[in-house]
């Protein structure tokens, strides 16, 4: 079953040096490399743009770029962004705020099904009041 991998799990495991993350940080690199190469990493545009941005090496930009494409890209809908409102009204009047972004990824997730691997701790508060499901490192 495909992972949607979010941006602060790409981002530990493409920007950082092993040699700079905490044992936990490594935990969740190590659950990414395993995903990556069992064939089961997904991502969306929105994550594949945030990962891309800030890469200031148009080579590397050109290498990284390549690289994603070899990943499952869930593909967005129009009727995501319905749900992502959705999402959002119902997160708000649960008194819980959420960002477009996350909650478009929530959105894509729950209409495929899909387990959302992140480290951003928001989308524990989400998980209590929408349909989605967290991914857990094995």
């Amino acid at each position: 079953m495909t992972v949607l991998i979010d941006t602060t799990v790409w981002s530990l495991a493409l920007r950082r040096r092993r040699e700079n993350l905490s044992d936990a940080q490594r935990r969740v690199v190590e659950e990414w490399r395993r995903l990556v190469l069992d064939g089961r990493a997904g991502i969306v545009g929105p994550i594949r743009q945030e990962v891309l941005s800030g890469v200031r090496a148009p080579e590397i930009f050109d290498r990284l770029r390549h690289h994603l494409a070899g990943f499952d890209c869930i593909e967005i809908g129009i009727d995501d962004y319905d749900q992502a409102a959705r999402f959002y009204n119902t997160l708000r009047a649960g008194g819980v705020a959420g960002g477009a972004v996350d909650l478009l990824i929530c959105a894509v997730a729950s209409r495929v099904s899909v387990p959302i691997f992140t480290t951003d701790h928001d989308f524990l508060r989400y998980a209590a009041l929408v349909p989605i499901r967290l991914h857990e490192p094995t």
